[in-house]
């Protein structure tokens, strides 16, 4: 069976929901976890191994869908993208959830609804409702062997978990669901409470521990089980999991010493713990050894056709974006095998690619996801630090100075093409992950990095505003998610795309984390740098010590605690940079006021010459409270279940 039967009978086993999801929320009795009384539909669907399988894959089938960014709220409700919004027309990218950004979530229908569902929600009780199903009929199962039970058992055990962890992560204290209750329980039975943090955070990194020794560390066949979970990824969720709750947010947060549930209890520690981050360092520590073990590394770009001789500015971007695009490549721990790039029709690469096409515009690239100035100011100068503590660095007049590029800046700038100050002397993660005016943009047909593409912006230009639903409202491309392999035929205006399972985690994450940790818990150490270096040495930078000494007005950052930690926290938000990750790191850091409450800006799109162009101009106007930490549970969830206690500030 190839990947595309696998994701096919994948996708169909969706029928068995509505015979399986029999719980409705409009009665208070058949709350989350009450087991449907339809015995003879469960029945069938464990009656043999096949169908047994399909109930498995309806398991996996609630995995968020992270390669749609409508759908990913790491993406569409972050502040790395500024969009259209409202769109002009339902063609357009389907941007409901930046309402979250602009302040306009709320707790009649809230949008990213994972609690019970609706508004680019999916209902994670269910999910988990489901998994607990799977457990309590799978040795019904008479033609399943036992080693094969064993993977599947530790799958869904997986899977639970995640699910688990989704809804702590957004929401804070849920209740665990251990097991479905009969639909023979009483009123108060079925009316749960919320469960403190520590408790779930527990409970979850409990199942990643029972799954783990049952998975594979290597899929048995990869043509049909991509996707499928590995050993790897239960340990690296774990990691990641540990992680976010020895974070600020989770882990000695004061601002929730009064959030109790109806009981009285308390929902959150207000004690930090250091040996939060102990347990943490070595989960990454494992995690890392696990992937080497099975082959993992940092992907570094190999050209699929040797016949250019490419500039190491070209292979050192390429090592950056190819590292997400390049499918299952050796740095991916999990892909989103149920989440293309390509999918829903409103697919990421047709938003993220600039019009290139020196004959005229192409109808299959939107264009619409854009990138604000602020996250063009996040990467380093040339020199690998932050381009404000750089005195080489023209910081000051970085958005208002023009300047023209020379012979040097040709991998990066376009000859002769004059563009803002802020483009020019940076590292190479900016010209991997951002396209804009001026600025050169490899692949898409042209491999060649001695004539290569580059954007045209300004009104009136090939990727400026060429009509009223597909244009780039910032002047910065995401360049960053953009398949290189994909092709523009200037002649027949075709645009073919080579499209990527979403990368939910990669190993440069992981080794972020382990930095993180390590720092968190014994202070800036040999083995801290090295892996901060590892990820560093791929963008093509010299370690972050060396870095800081000689080029930041900080020298000695990298050297305390506090400072790596600052440090760390640029490194990660630069290396994963426009793959959803920033949304959920500045809540855990509590760091996201200072983000989110500053404009989204971009160039002045309608200008046609530098001077007009190259105005910053307010998109929107970012909004972000001390209540958006955590969601907010729907008011019909808080009525219909009355020991349910909303989240503090909604």
């Amino acid at each position: 069976m190839n990947n595309n039967t696998y994701m096919k009978k994948f996708e169909n086993t969706k029928y068995l929901f509505s015979l399986v999801l029999l719980i409705s929320l409009f009665s208070c009795k058949k709350y989350l976890n009450v087991v449907p009384d339809n015995v003879a539909t469960i029945d069938y669907a464990f009656r043999s191994r096949d169908e047994a399988e399909k109930y498995l894959f309806t398991c996996y089938s609630f995995l968020p869908k992270l390669g749609n960014p409508a759908l990913n709220p790491g993406i569409m409700a972050s502040d790395e993208f500024a969009v259209i919004y409202p769109a002009l027309f339902s063609g357009n990218l389907d941007t409901e959830l930046f309402a979250i950004p602009t302040g306009s979530q709320n707790i009649v229908s809230p949008y990213a609804n994972y609690w019970d569902g609706g508004t680019k929600g999916v209902p994670y009780f269910q999910a988990i409702r489901n998994c607990n199903v799977f457990f309590e009929n799978i040795n019904k199962v008479n033609d399943l062997g036992d080693l094969e039970k064993k993977r599947w058992i530790a799958e869904v055990k997986f899977l639970k978990a995640y699910y688990h962890y989704w809804l702590l992560r957004m929401y804070g204290p849920i209740p665990i669901i251990k097991v479905n209750k009969p639909i023979s329980s009483s009123i108060e039975e079925v009316l749960v409470y919320r469960d403190p943090v520590d408790e779930v955070t527990n409970y979850i990194v409990s199942l990643l521990d029972e799954a783990s020794p049952d998975l594979p560390n290597r899929l048995m066949s990869e043509a049909s089980e991509l996707g499928r979970i590995t050993r790897g990824i239960a340990l690296s969720v774990k990691a990641e999991v540990l992680v976010t709750m020895a974070s600020p947010l989770f882990n000695g947060n004061p601002d929730y010493a009064g959030f109790k549930d109806k009981r009285g209890l308390q929902l959150f520690n207000p004690t930090f713990m250091p040996e939060k981050w102990e347990k943490a360092k070595f989960a990454c520590k494992a995690a890392i050894d696990n992937c080497a073990g099975n082959g993992l590394a940092l992907y570094y770009y190999k050209p699929r056709i040797n016949t250019y001789d490419l500039s190491e500015e070209t292979k050192t971007q390429m090592s950056v974006r190819a590292a997400v695009t390049e499918k299952w490549n050796s740095e991916i721990i999990w892909a989103a095998s149920n989440s293309y790039t390509t999918d829903d029709g409103h697919g990421f690469q047709k938003n993220a690619q600039a019009q290139l096409s020196p004959v005229g515009f192409i109808q299959s690239i939107d264009q619409n996801l854009a990138v604000p100035i602020k996250m063009a100011d996040l990467f380093y100068s040339k020199n690998g630090v932050p381009i404000e503590e750089d005195p080489s660095f023209n910081y000051a007049q970085r958005l208002t100075k023009l300047r023209v590029a020379v012979e040097s800046d040709r991998y990066n700038i376009k000859v002769g093409v004059s563009t803002a100050e802020i483009n020019f002397d940076r590292e190479n993660r900016f010209y991997a992950d951002l396209g804009f005016d001026g600025g050169v943009w490899y692949g898409s047909g042209q491999l060649d990095d001695k004539n290569p593409y580059y954007v045209q912006h300004k009104l009136g230009q090939t990727a400026g505003v060429g009509n009223s639903t597909n244009y780039n409202p910032s002047g910065y491309f995401p360049k960053k998610l953009v398949n290189y392999a994909n092709s523009i035929n200037p002649d027949t205006r075709a645009y073919t795309v080579i499209s990527y399972p979403w990368p939910v985690m990669r190993l440069g994450e992981l080794y972020l984390m382990y930095a993180e940790a390590l720092n968190e818990s014994e202070g800036p150490s040999a083995e801290a740098y090295k892996y901060i270096d590892l990820v560093r040495k791929r963008a093509g930078l010299n370690g972050i010590v060396a870095s800081y000494a000689a080029h930041s007005i900080r020298a000695g950052k990298p050297g305390t605690k506090e400072g790596l930690r600052i440090a760390l926290q640029r490194e990660s938000l630069i290396e994963m940079a426009l793959e959803g990750k920033r949304f959920w790191n500045i809540r855990r850091w509590k760091t996201a006021a200072d983000y989110l409450n500053q404009p989204f800006t971009g160039w002045n799109i309608l200008g046609t010459t530098d001077q007009t162009y190259y105005r910053v101009k307010v998109l929107h106007q970012g909004v972000f409270k001390q209540r958006d930490y955590l969601f907010p549970i729907s008011e019909n969830s808080i009525i219909a279940n009355k020991n349910l206690v909303q989240n503090p500030g909604w």
